[in-house]
């Protein structure tokens, strides 16, 4: 008799912290999953809140990778729908690749939910743009060099360079180094900083400005020491400039395809 196609493990980005930022469909996958395994350490459990009674949850807190795999696997053959549910969104700085590589060894079908990142939320939460026209067109993602090192090529100060919007993850109890690169960079002390730790997590968001001569005091005070976003923008701060380039697409003086020009 023909053994039973194994179900599919779903990757879901649980989003930054807000069980509400999860995607529709990601809510809807937990809602029919018959299993889920969560990243405790950084998704809020209150997520999980959308699985069926009788779903079999479990924290990943405590497992290594090949427990996790091992988990993911043997609930597939026993439910259609299982979902891994990772914070922000899980092709950026999650375990991926990583666990995907099993599975497709152990011939069970995955597929990725994207979610929103903390990167989003951080500027959401405190009403910044990550780019403005002629200021910055680019954003960079990155983290500076702790136990995982960083590629060649890749140090912070080297991206610090090109003055974009900055923002960086896994890095707060680094942030003497995030400084000190800020500054090898040409940074003046006076750059606005922004710190959100835990952005959109209900009851629990802190938001902190300051700049780089004075954001590790700041964070050093209101006792921030995980869980926090750190950016650092020319953008910052941009709702009180007294002018502002307007952009193009909204411009009474340019045209483009739905609209002419009316002045």
């Amino acid at each position: 008799m023909k053994a039973e196609l194994p179900g599919t493990v779903w990757f879901v980005g649980a989003g930054p912290g807000d069980p509400e930022l999860i995607t529709v469909k990601g809510q809807k996958l937990l809602a029919q999953a018959g299993a889920v395994l969560f990243a405790g350490s950084l998704v809020d459990r209150a997520a999980t809140a959308y699985a069926p009674p009788g779903c079999d949850v479990r924290d990943s807190k405590d497992m290594t990778l090949e427990d996790m795999t091992e988990w993911l696997v043997s609930r597939a053959s026993q439910h259609q729908t299982v979902v891994r549910l990772q914070t922000g969104d899980p092709s950026l700085y999650g375990a991926l690749i990583e666990m995907a590589r099993p599975l497709d060894a152990a011939g069970v079908p995955w597929r990725v939910v994207p979610g929103v990142s903390s990167a989003m939320a951080a500027m959401a939460a405190a009403g910044e743009s990550m780019t403005l026209p002629e200021v910055t067109q680019s954003v960079i993602l990155t983290r500076v060099a702790g136990r995982t090192p960083m590629p060649e090529g890749e140090d912070l100060a080297a991206l610090a360079a090109h003055r974009t919007t900055l923002c960086i993850f896994l890095s707060i109890t680094l942030l003497h180094k995030v400084e000190a690169a800020l500054r090898a960079a040409g940074w003046p002390e006076d750059a606005p900083m922004l710190v959100v730790h835990k952005a959109s997590w209900p009851g629990e968001e802190l938001i902190l400005r300051g700049t780089l001569a004075d954001i590790k005091q700041r964070c050093r005070e209101a006792g921030v020491v995980s869980q926090a976003m750190i950016v650092a923008s020319p953008t910052l701060g941009s709702r009180h400039w007294e002018t502002l380039v307007r952009s193009k697409l909204y411009d009474p003086h340019f045209t483009h395809r739905f609209r002419k020009a009316t002045a």
